[in-house]
């Protein structure tokens, strides 16, 4: 295991702005954490699922937003953020991560969904496709889709198999600067970014929020997810909306021109300056994902 102690770290050590905490056990009895902003009933709520080394956190501002216009939940999966870490390394997997989104689904009476997903939850919510179909009212992809270039995995596989055990702010801030892709953010935002991306463990230094050992599994679980396609299609059924980085080296311009064949409906929002992925804080994903929610029931 990496140093960082999610029962360690105590009382949420970032500003959730509201949400209530909800822990509930998946099928297999390990215990996972999401955030959940309340919202009206009668719409489809919203389920965020992070990247492979994000966590919740990561849509709190998204959640302010909708200033409880619609339900927004934002799942830890297991080994990142509050949620527990298994001794298994095999849990970290695409399947057992998909079992847990639907017994979040059915711990937290989630029926028709507004999913979005950033990257590996974008992957997620394609696979969810050919599961859980009419799950799925609309899908959100955040910078990823249904080809994923060799380059772009090599970058994300190198962020979360580390663990600098850094010993304060200004070091988290310069080691976000230096390894992550280009993003639009002044000081305090990077200040953000660093305090969602580290905590404070057991022994006093700043931890990533995920379990490093996912690094492990990475090179099998990229080869089984190489080819989307078929997922891809099983959204078919689903409002979509694509938001993907101008500077993204996951996500290329021939597959962004192949989905866009496959789904002319799809909307598209390009944030420009931004790498893999877009924060969706940035004023263009705003926009669009605020107008794309508002077409919805």
């Amino acid at each position: 295991m990496d140093g960082f102690d999610a029962g360690a770290a105590g009382a949420m050590d970032y500003d959730i702005a509201g949400a209530a905490i909800r822990r509930f056990r998946a099928r297999d009895g390990l215990m996972l954490q999401a955030l959940d902003w309340p919202g009206d009933p009668a719409r489809m709520p919203m389920l965020c699922l992070p990247g492979i080394s994000r966590t919740a956190l990561d849509y709190v501002a998204l959640a302010a937003r909708q200033q409880g216009a619609r339900r927004v939940v934002a799942l830890d999966y297991a080994g990142h953020g509050f949620s527990g870490r298994p001794e298994e390394l095999s849990r970290y997997g695409v399947m057992p991560a998909l079992r847990d989104v639907m017994d979040t689904l059915a711990a937290l009476h989630l029926d028709r969904i507004v999913l979005l997903g950033t990257s590996f939850g974008g992957i997620l919510g394609m696979v969810m496709g050919v599961l859980r179909p009419m799950a799925l009212g609309a899908v959100v992809l955040n910078d990823i889709g249904p080809r994923m270039t060799p380059r772009g995995l090599g970058v994300v596989q190198d962020m979360i198999g580390r663990d600098p055990a850094l010993a304060t702010e200004e070091e988290a801030v310069a080691f976000c600067q230096a390894r992550m892709a280009p993003m639009r953010l002044d000081e305090a935002g990077w200040r953000r970014m660093a305090a969602r991306t580290f905590a404070r463990g057991a022994d006093g230094r700043l931890h990533p929020r995920w379990d490093t050992r996912i690094v492990q599994l990475f090179g099998k679980e990229s080869s089984a997810v190489s080819d989307l396609w078929g997922p891809f299609g099983a959204i078919g059924h689903a409002r979509l909306l694509l938001v993907h980085g101008a500077e993204s080296d996951l996500l290329s311009d021939e597959t962004i021109s192949a989905m866009q064949a496959a789904r002319p409906d799809m909307d598209v929002v390009t944030v420009p300056g931004v790498g893999h992925s877009p924060t969706l804080d940035e004023p263009e994903a705003v926009s669009g994902v605020q107008a794309f929610l508002r077409g919805l029931p």
